[in-house]
């Protein structure tokens, strides 16, 4: 399966995933569509985009590739569950 079906069908999980497992979709995604997260920290009241953006941080330095397999990867551990 490549990158953009496994996005795909991940947007269509028939249940939502946990809040720790979206962000790990999440992180992965941005790093596989961006690459490293340089925009600026979120201050510590929006409590939201900064989990966004710690689990975008956390995959720095990994190639947009290899984010991109972790995604698939990561979709093919939760399928079962929420699709």
């Amino acid at each position: 399966m490549d990158f953009n079906t496994a996005a795909e069908k991940a947007k269509a999980f028939t249940k939502s995933p946990t809040n720790d497992e979206f962000l790990e979709f999440y992180g992965l995604y941005k790093q596989a569509t961006v690459g490293d997260n340089t925009t600026p920290e979120p201050g510590a009241l929006d409590v939201k985009a900064k989990a966004k953006w710690n689990a975008w941080t956390k995959n720095k330095g990994m190639s947009q590739d290899a984010a991109k397999a972790a995604y698939v990867a990561t979709y093919e551990k939760y399928a079962p569950k929420y699709a």
